[in-house]
């Protein structure tokens, strides 16, 4: 059975991963749609936190972040990321398959959809995470040991929108366990500073999830979704606003902890003004501008890896 659903509001269309996705061969795009490949956000905000660790490392090394090794690790997280956030949204689309299939906006995903079926939607996940496992097993051995123990984050994450208003801080916690793995296959250790830039990257997904929460407020109270955008209201901005700052504090204190100097402050500046920019454009009834703003929040990684890794060459 074949489905054309209609794109995802925050689907990226005109795009050359758009384009590179419509000429997959039909019976491949229920499978790039299970992966959410036309939704790149996900694997950007999974991608950035393991640059971070990685930069972060090569600074409590006290050398710039760019040799082979380096550039091989990114290599791997990039890979990584792809297919560990791609096997994470099928396994999410698993779990919710009644859920999806009795609302209106999602009753056209590959599963309740019927495009594909549980059981190989099963099947996808496995091979997904075999070539995750393939990617982890190129670092060292403590690095390998978190990777596997991120599984039960990864595992519990679904359930969470069902038992707690706060299910964005368990997203916290799972889609930033990059910044602890690549930090450790860098130094093969962990340190007071890796602490606090997970804990920094913490809050800022509390931050930006909140924002994205807003675009699904209605259909989630109708569910019984829960989510921090319907718990905290019209509260969300100052809530939004106390997370990033919380999240640039720590983020800067890490940095400053590995000795990256103040040109790392002068550039992580950059990335404070683009989270303040975000609260300031926020209007949280207005799904298309969450959305825009959530969205935006690849650039503000792109700013604070640039602030890591910039660091590492002038500290």
């Amino acid at each position: 059975m074949t489905t054309n659903p209609q794109a995802p509001a925050d689907a990226v269309t005109g795009s050359w991963i758009a384009v590179w996705i419509g000429r997959l061969p039909p019976k491949w795009l229920p499978y790039a749609s299970l992966m959410r490949l036309d939704r790149p956000i996900g694997t950007w905000l999974l991608f950035w936190p393991c640059v971070f660790g990685l930069s972060l490392g090569a600074a409590a090394e006290s050398r710039p972040f760019g040799s082979l090794r380096d550039l091989w690790y990114l290599i791997l997280c990039g890979v990584g990321a792809v297919v560990m956030r791609g096997a994470g949204c099928a396994y999410n689309d698993i779990v919710d398959r009644d859920i999806d299939g009795a609302v209106a906006r999602t009753k056209d995903r590959p599963i309740p959809s019927g495009a594909v079926s549980v059981k190989r939607a099963w099947l996808f996940v496995g091979a997904l995470s075999l070539i995750g496992l393939a990617v982890l097993l190129q670092f060292n051995w403590l690095a390998v040991g978190l990777g596997a123990g991120s599984l039960l984050l990864v595992a519990a994450y679904p359930f969470m929108k069902r038992i707690t208003w706060w299910p964005q801080a368990w997203l916290g916690l799972t889609f930033n366990w990059g910044a602890v793995l690549g930090f450790a296959a860098v130094t093969g250790g962990i340190d007071i500073a890796d602490a606090m830039l997970y804990a920094g990257l913490f809050f800022w997904t509390l931050g930006y999830d909140t924002i994205y929460a807003h675009q699904d407020k209605e259909f989630d109270a109708l569910i019984g979704v829960k989510s921090t955008a319907r718990r905290l209201g019209s509260r969300s901005r100052e809530w939004i606003l106390g997370f990033y700052a919380v999240a640039f504090t720590l983020i800067l204190a890490a940095g400053f902890t590995e000795h990256t100097g103040w040109i790392y402050v002068f550039l992580m500046l950059l990335a404070g003004a683009h989270l303040m920019w975000q609260v300031q454009n926020l209007d949280i009834d207005d799904g298309t501008r969450c959305l825009k703003l959530f969205r935006a929040n690849r650039e503000t990684g792109a700013l604070i890896g640039a602030a890591l890794i910039v660091s590492t060459w002038f500290g």
